[in-house]
């Protein structure tokens, strides 16, 4: 049989334009794919599933039923997005990644059993096959499973993810991945690393924005908010950024922005579980029980035991300081899934905060035991340790936990300071309290940080509280910046009393300005008032309206304008008090405890809301024009060249009166050491304004000048005006308590030391000057007292202060005079005035001359 054979030639044309041929339907596959998936990523979620939907239909590659499951679940869509995995699963048998997704879709429709099917599906493939899974999707997909499945997450993150990047620097599923990992284990400083790293290769990636946005949440909210605009700027359906939009606006007590913002959600995704379940918060912030479980109801709608719904609410309910209630969806989540550990963890928490430790520490043990990189848990169990080591001091209304060694210098102080709290404010709120109030003192702020927050990096509180649990830093760890530990601890309980009088239904800045005006009110030198920076906020644009005054506290532009909210939030309480009387603030907050909303309780007992923000502020401003009214307030450019005193000099002769230049050309003199000079400037900003006891004020520099200038009645004088202002100004009292004790004013120095120990109760100074005064005004207690303190705190002159001590308990027929002396030889053995004593207390006492032999011996 013959055969026709073509050339060799053409063989090889028809070759190659085959080839040609499957090559560009190869290309125009990939750019058909790379256009649906900057479609999904940009958020056009319909058009991507168009395109997804033709292309499965001709069987392309799994890219395209991914994409389409995808987008079908980011529009809500969960049943069609089963059933493109159910068709799609026979049809890619060894795809990893698909069954990744799969689990997502099937846990999506409540189907939880195939979900957790697939994910044994990808162990077995990933076990039996590794060699098919090497290539950097694959790796992904592969630690994502091994992180489900219990595996090591540093290991996953090395052998996995950065595997990953290696190979392929460009896959953007790699960054998302390990800043996942590190945002679930609240590693939000390498999570911000990774995600500003990948942000430079996907500048417009609004899933990294994300990434970034809840890596900034928890310490830096305008970089949040910044992040999460830029989210929205890529994909203006990116419903992650929109709900946590909401979740800070609900945090921000903006509720009705908080709704749009859900709206807006659901309009995209009308079934997200978490859109559902931050209604249901907002209904239950508003009393409405019904709309609240409808909410929560339409949350589990396709996944009726999803856990990550009821652990939402109770989370935010948690957040609002509604513990009792946020614990009790904590117990909800639990019952749909037992291990599901970010409720159990949660629930720990709350328990803490409520007092129910035992409970508490028992589940934070749990979850350390099935989590050791649950940075919470392990923080928790560790800080139990520490708390374990600490010494409790009770009595009918407190239960008062410290540190041994402080508990034994100050620890009866804090129970007197809060015992007289407790009374004056009870009485004046008229609440009578069910239940002891538990207060925790730490002596290491990172231990004070994670019984408050979880978490030991959160500077900035001095202390904090959650209803019947208190919790607040010692004097120790505040050295830098001491601060009075009695007004913060009044502050503190008086939140007891406001969130016992609310059932914790209060709104934070009235919660903390209430605290703060009854500061001025049991000190006027506490808590805080008008100054010349906050008169310029209150006139200028940084005054905040009332409604926006909780968001304040939430992200402010900085530590001045948080310090401000605070000053703020008093005032409102101070307006309230002055136009409409004390007994209207007490039924406004026993209105908003019976579940009334904060603009109702405020017109039922004051005005409506729009009028009253109009009043406050006219009341605001006035009390910043009539600061030191005599003053000049207008501001200047600075004078930093040379010979600039004689510069200010000239602008003080034409603004006679102006503050800032006042104060510049007074501390400008002071700094050139021209002391005579600078007493005039001074004695007339004190003039002008007497109540300046902010930094650098003129009280300071003035003492400063009388004590260069050896004037040291003036010195006094001036430091005792500034002493009654300012209730943190230990170097003034210390200064006070000596130029007291050489003026042999008693009275005077044993004021100052209390002054000095209501801020630092651990320093040894005050306590001497204090023991030495009481001696002089024949307080023997108060003396004796005052010398055992020191003794605690390891004095330069031990032997001076034994001997003191025994001296005083020999008056009070005290025998532990006798071992004080014996301790004082013991420290100095020619202390001869110890002898003298020793022999003495002998003399009165023959039984004990054994002790005397015992004593160390000198000669004379």
């Amino acid at each position: 049989m013959r055969c026709s054979e073509k050339p060799v030639g053409q063989m090889k044309v028809v070759r190659r334009f085959a080839a040609c041929v499957l090559l560009g339907l190869w290309s125009a596959a990939a750019a058909d794919l790379e256009e649906c998936r900057k479609l999904f990523i940009t958020g056009s979620y319909s058009e991507c599933i168009r395109l997804a939907e033709e292309s499965v239909r001709k069987e392309r590659d799994e890219e395209w039923s991914m994409l389409l499951m995808k987008s079908l679940l980011a529009a809500g869509r969960y049943p069609e997005a089963e059933e493109a995995l159910t068709s799609a699963l026979p049809r890619y048998r060894s795809s990893i990644r698909l069954r990744l997704l799969g689990r997502e879709v099937f846990n999506a429709n409540g189907r939880t059993e195939e979900a957790q099917g697939l994910l044994g599906e990808i162990n077995d493939r990933g076990g039996s096959s590794p060699w098919l899974y090497r290539d950097p999707p694959n790796l992904v997909a592969l630690g994502k499973a091994a992180l489900l499945l219990g595996a090591e997450p540093k290991l996953v993150l090395e052998n996995f993810f950065d595997q990953a990047k290696r190979a392929d620097p460009n896959l953007r599923d790699a960054y998302l991945a390990s800043g996942e990992l590190a945002l679930d284990k609240e590693d939000f400083q390498l999570a911000a690393k990774i995600f500003s790293e990948a942000l430079k290769k996907f500048p417009e990636d609004p899933d990294i924005h994300f990434g970034l946005a809840r890596a900034y949440a928890p310490n830096a909210r305008p970089l949040m908010l910044k992040s999460l605009e830029a989210a929205l700027s890529h994909n203006g359906h990116h419903v992650p950024a929109m709900l946590t939009l909401a979740d800070h606006a609900i945090d921000a007590e903006e509720y009705a922005a908080a709704g749009e913002m859900l709206d807006k959600a659901s309009a995209v995704d009308p079934w997200r579980p978490e859109a559902w379940a931050y209604r249901a918060v907002l209904a239950h912030l508003r009393n409405d029980t019904p709309e609240e479980n409808q909410a929560r109801e339409k949350g589990l709608k396709f996944w009726p035991t999803n856990p990550r719904v009821d652990h939402l609410i109770g989370k935010k309910l948690s957040q609002k300081y509604r513990f009792e209630e946020g614990s009790a969806y904590q117990r909800r989540a639990l019952k749909f899934d037992a291990g599901f550990l970010p409720a159990k963890i949660q629930l720990a928490q709350d328990l803490l905060r409520l007092g129910q430790e035992d409970e508490g520490w028992q589940l934070a043990e749990e979850v350390h035991q099935r989590d050791g990189y649950d940075v919470t848990a392990y923080n928790l169990v560790t800080l139990r340790e520490t708390e374990s080591k600490f010494q409790t001091l009770t009595n009918q209304d407190f239960l008062v936990r410290m540190s041994r060694h402080e508990a034994a210098i100050y620890g009866g102080r804090v129970l007197d300071l809060l015992q007289r709290a407790k009374q004056r404010l009870s009485e004046k709120y008229g609440l009578n309290l069910d239940q002891p109030t538990t207060v925790e003192i730490f002596p290491e702020q990172k231990d004070f940080a994670v019984r408050t927050f979880g978490m030991p990096d959160n500077p900035g509180f001095l202390g904090v509280c959650f209803g019947h649990v208190v919790t607040a830093n010692s004097p120790a760890s505040q050295a830098a910046h001491p601060a009075s530990w009695e007004a913060v601890l009044w502050h503190e309980f008086c939140h007891v009393i406001t969130l016992g009088l609310t059932r914790n239904k209060m709104p934070r800045w009235l919660s903390e300005g209430i605290s703060v005006y009854e500061e001025t009110q049991a000190n006027p030198a506490w808590g805080q008032a008008m100054n010349p920076r906050y008169r310029e906020m209150v006139l200028g644009d940084d005054f905040i309206p009332v409604r926006k005054l909780s968001g304040a506290f939430l992200s402010p532009g900085s530590d001045l304008h948080l310090q401000f909210a605070y000053y703020e939030s008093s005032l409102v309480v101070a307006f309230v008090v002055q136009r409409f009387g004390f007994e209207n603030l007490v039924q406004i907050l026993r209105q908003l405890g019976e579940g009334a909303e904060l603009d109702q309780a405020i017109a039922s007992h004051t005005e409506p809301m729009d009028p009253f923000e109009k009043d406050f502020a006219a009341f605001a401003r006035q009390r910043a024009e009539q600061l030191a009214p005599g003053l000049d307030w207008k501001r200047f450019k600075p004078i930093h060249a040379d010979g600039a005193a004689a510069s200010l000099a000239d602008l003080v002769e034409k603004n006679p009166t102006n503050f800032w230049a006042l104060s510049d050309y007074a501390r400008r003199l002071v700094a050139e050491k021209q002391w005579e000079q600078a007493r005039a400037p001074l004695k007339k900003l004190i003039e002008l304004y007497p109540g300046y006891a902010g930094a650098n004020n003129a009280y300071l520099l003035l003492a400063a000048v009388h004590r260069e200038l050896k004037d040291t009645d003036a010195e006094r004088e001036t430091l005792s005006r500034l002493a009654a202002l300012d209730a943190d100004a230990t170097d003034s009292f210390l200064r006070l308590m000596e130029l007291s004790e050489d003026a042999k004013d008693w009275p005077a120095v044993v004021q100052n030391a209390e002054r000095f120990l209501a801020v630092n109760p651990l320093l040894p100074q005050p306590y001497r000057h204090q023991a030495r005064a009481s001696e002089e005004l024949g307080r023997t207690n108060a003396a004796v007292e005052a010398y055992q303190k020191l003794l605690l705190l390891d004095p330069p002159d031990p032997a001076e202060v034994h001997f003191r001590l025994a001296r005083l308990l020999r008056k009070t027929g005290d025998p532990a005079a006798k071992r004080h002396v014996l301790q004082a030889l013991e420290e100095a053995p020619r202390f001869r005035e110890a002898h003298q004593l020793l022999l003495e207390i002998i003399g009165e006492h023959p039984h004990d001359k054994e002790d005397a032999a015992a004593a160390p011996h000198t000669r004379p």
